[in-house]
């Protein structure tokens, strides 16, 4: 097991050590572990120390087993660290077994995720779709940890029989909670349905989003509509939806321009559940604007990820551009050859990519005239091949597949 030490100088109550764990050649261990940290400092969480391990399957009770616990329990005593994070999901008993075996609180990337949503969350839509898959997740952690958990004696100098423990009476109260949180989100989607059948009637063209965090959506989004939505260099610096009209000059409209909130690896699917009504906003779209970090190292696992959350809410055959951001942070080297080309995509599916970079503006050009071309055919109708010429600002150069 190897051990990295990051930082010591923290203060004491947001220290955590960072635990991942190799599991095979199919598990991104490195890079997982890097976004671990930029999830546990989104959270306000300062990692001390990483450890990492090898192992052919996890230890049904501790994950990482007895020795290698042990060893975490030296590193969490040696920085004073209040808490540790593992990269991996963690069953209840697992999480139970460790927290007592180390001493401090111990959560996964799941829990990691929900307390970084449940911080970012503003609108009132949207801490209710945080509350509701915090609940759903709280709801498998109900095991005995405390002696408060013991069942309860009818009264008082009462010899009556047991009552109802108290971990009966959590899950019940959850369980009531989740049905009227529930509850409330319907009529959100409901809300939602009228205001798209509404944007349909009036002909609007649908624009959405979409895209790995911290891939520069919202800045794209400012920077097209002159908005002033949050954006920040974190992982899920906005999470609710934010949707403006956008004037394009070479189609002589406006479409309309969703915000939507980033994809991750490993994105608990009772999150993907709970955000079911904003993520509509991409499955409803007639065009998806995949936005790609094309400096990070690790993009084209991003992509993959994005596609199969996608997938998973029924977007997969929406018409989509890929918007390659950031170029401006590309060595000379790695820029991109023509501002404009096509890609092949999981599936077969042939779609545009553009450079671009929201920052500087580079590109933005070639973007809107891909959107304006899309919106004046028909995305649904819009076949992946050559720009239509009508739109000087999409370069009328053979297309070919350019990597940065």
């Amino acid at each position: 097991m190897g051990v990295h030490r990051v930082d010591n100088t923290a203060a004491p109550d947001n220290r955590v050590v960072l635990v991942g764990v190799d599991l095979g050649p199919d598990s991104p261990f490195e890079a997982s572990l890097d976004e671990l940290a930029q999830l546990a400092e989104s959270a306000g969480d300062a990692p001390v120390a990483r450890m990492t391990a090898r192992r052919k399957s996890p230890d049904p009770a501790l994950f990482v087993g007895s020795g290698k616990a042990e060893e975490i329990k030296g590193v969490v005593a040696e920085h004073g660290a209040h808490g540790v994070l593992f990269d991996q999901a963690l069953s209840p008993a697992q999480q139970r077994n460790l927290e007592r075996f180390l001493g401090v609180p111990v959560a996964d990337r799941t829990a990691l995720i929900l307390e970084i949503f449940a911080q970012r969350a503003q609108s009132h839509e949207g801490k209710l779709q945080v509350e509701l898959a915090r609940l759903q997740y709280i709801a498998t952690r109900l095991v005995r940890r405390w002696s408060h958990l013991e069942r309860q004696q009818g009264g008082i100098g009462q010899r009556g029989g047991p009552g109802e423990t108290q971990i009966e009476l959590d899950k019940r109260m959850i369980g009531e909670r989740i049905k009227t949180v529930s509850a409330r989100l319907d009529k959100v989607k409901r809300q939602r349905g009228t205001q798209r059948r509404s944007r349909e009637r009036s002909g609007s063209f649908r624009v959405s989003l979409v895209g790995y965090t911290n891939a520069g959506k919202s800045t794209l989004f400012n920077t097209l509509v002159k908005a002033r939505t949050y954006a920040a260099d974190q992982l899920f610096a906005t999470l609710d939806t934010t949707t403006r009209q956008l004037w394009l000059e070479q189609a002589g409209r406006s479409v309309s321009l969703s915000d939507t909130v980033g994809f991750i690896r490993d994105l608990p699917h009772k999150l993907v559940e709970a955000f079911e009504a904003t993520l509509l906003e991409a499955a409803d779209a007639d065009l998806l604007l995949h936005v790609v970090d094309a400096a990070n190292p690790q993009a084209t696992e991003q992509i993959h990820e994005v596609q199969r959350v996608l997938q998973e809410i029924g977007a997969d055959q929406v018409p989509q551009i890929l918007v390659f951001n950031k170029i401006d942070a590309l060595e000379a080297s790695r820029q991109p050859r023509l501002p404009v080309d096509e890609v092949e995509r999981d599936g077969g599916v042939r779609s545009a990519r553009v450079f671009v970079s929201a920052v500087t503006g580079q590109g933005l050009g070639a973007l809107r005239g891909l959107i304006a071309q899309a919106a004046a055919a028909g995305a649904r109708a819009l076949p992946a091949g050559v720009p239509d010429p009508r739109f000087e600002s999409v370069p009328s150069t053979p297309w070919s597949t350019a990597t940065p």
